[in-house]
């Protein structure tokens, strides 16, 4: 569940397309599975009409079954899309107002009487961020935690600044949100998910279904959902998949987290098929009114009511990013050509953002080489083993070579791969790790975050 990069455009050597545009995607995407860089899938939509839809790698890989278009996948943060788009029907419905205030169904946490639903939708609250800052959360992922439970540790946190004052994301706001949907409607989050969303715009397929009536076998078509919130562990034989990072030689199963601690923050399963009708649906009218929609696209401090705008040459996409466990996913729309993609990777060894650049720059016919992928001489690989230490953080960092490729590991963690992306920069994907190195040091890039290291 973390924040999305923004899309830039490369400037690149011209290149002459000799393929169709989608073929080129689908090439590029292989390439990369094929050298361990990518797990996942990827629709493009334009208008109503699915242009591409295709899936790449294993959803299961112990068991070797392959993922396809109907696979489905943990999707992070996009779930607050749907939350913020939920609470958009109760203000529409006068269950409450944009200006309406946390005390009146939480009052015990801290500015609660000073902090509104508009607040909340834009991370603006001051209320510290439980998943990424409460130590008992990362010692039990795997165990179900109440509501109750979690609304008490949010509430003895201590706010991390006056309400309004600035943007700071948190999942606790959204945390809080799926909470005030419950005690609104009375009504589980996954219920008002069910319908007041994916029925409604039918994010699901059509399957028969033979029930014995007293005139014998009648068969009926039944909604099966593919978009939904459940509490339950991943089930591949329901069509849904695991995440997975790369060691340098295999494909890793990820630790799972329980999904009551994700809840409306970041705990639902889709398809990026799903994803693209979603975001069509919403800026087409059909969840909610055009003020709400342009009340959710009102951006502050760069994001919106569970929406966020970025760039891709002139164009300006809206959508949000998401992650969870080692799911990476990224869900755009452009309004003027009515365009949508959505990208889920339940294993990735190369940087989506990246990916992302080259998918577009291919739909938009403009030059893109594929990356090079090879393995490095050993001899300039060694200049770069050592011990490295920072005096910015009690940190030391051990990088290795093995088989032409570098490995980093810091204390007391495993070792990772990393990978080269030009001349002295390398990256691990899966944590948003970039090494730039330079004479017996180098530079670590996290989270818009740099920290110096030197060679001992």
């Amino acid at each position: 569940m973390k924040k999305l990069l923004l899309l830039f455009v490369f400037a690149f050597s011209t290149f002459t397309f000799a393929q169709d545009k989608f073929t080129r995607i689908d090439s590029l995407l292989n390439y990369l599975n094929e050298n361990n860089k990518f797990m996942g899938s990827l629709t493009i939509r334009e208008g109503e009409n699915v242009v591409f839809n295709k899936a790449y790698g294993f959803a299961d890989v112990e068991k070797n079954i392959k993922a396809d278009r109907l696979t489905r996948y943990k999707i992070g943060s996009i779930s607050k899309t749907f939350t913020a788009v939920m609470v958009m029907q109760l203000i529409e419905e006068k269950k409450m107002t944009l200006q309406t205030k946390l005390n009146r169904f939480y009052p015990k946490i801290q500015n609660a009487e000073k902090i509104s639903i508009y607040d909340l939708l834009h991370h603006r609250t001051g209320i510290v961020d439980y998943v990424n800052q409460d130590a008992s959360f990362h010692a039990s992922l795997d165990k179900k935690h109440s509501k109750e439970d979690i609304l008490k540790v949010i509430t003895s946190f201590k706010s991390n600044f006056e309400p309004g004052s600035k943007y700071e994301y948190s999942n606790s706001n959204f945390f809080i949100l799926g909470c005030i949907i419950e005690k609104l409607t009375k009504k589980s989050y996954e219920e008002n998910l069910l319908n007041r969303i994916v029925k409604k715009v039918e994010l699901g397929t059509f399957e028969d279904k033979t029930e014995m009536t007293a005139k014998g076998a009648v068969t009926n078509k039944a909604f099966v959902p593919t978009t939904y919130f459940r509490e339950e562990a991943t089930n591949t034989a329901n069509k849904e998949s695991y995440s997975y990072y790369f060691d340098g030689t295999n494909w890793v199963k990820s630790y799972e987290n329980h999904n009551s601690i994700a809840f409306s923050s970041g705990g639902i399963t889709s398809t990026p098929a799903d994803l693209t009708k979603f975001i069509y649906a919403l800026f087409d009218g059909k969840l909610v009114s055009p003020t709400s929609l342009d009340q959710m696209k009102e951006i502050k401090e760069g994001y919106g009511k569970a929406l966020i705008q970025f760039p891709f040459g002139e164009r300006r996409f809206y959508g949000h990013g998401g992650r969870i466990e080692n799911f990476s996913s990224m869900l755009g729309y452009y309004p003027t050509e009515k365009m949508s993609f959505s990208i889920i990777s339940n294993g990735d060894n190369f940087v989506q953002n990246d990916i992302i650049i080259g998918i577009l720059s291919i739909y938009y016919k403009m030059p893109f080489p594929f990356p090079q992928f090879m393995k490095m001489d050993k001899g300039e690989l060694a200049k770069f083993t050592g011990t490295y230490a920072s005096k910015e953080i009690p940190l030391k960092i051990t990088v290795s070579e093995k088989n032409g490729e570098l490995f980093a590991q810091a204390t007391g963690q495993g070792a990772f791969p990393l990978t080269f992306r030009e001349e002295k920069t390398f990256v691990f994907a899966a944590a948003g790790i970039e090494m730039v190195f330079g004479d017996n040091s180098f530079i670590l890039n996290q989270g818009g975050m740099k920290f110096n290291f030197t060679k001992e």
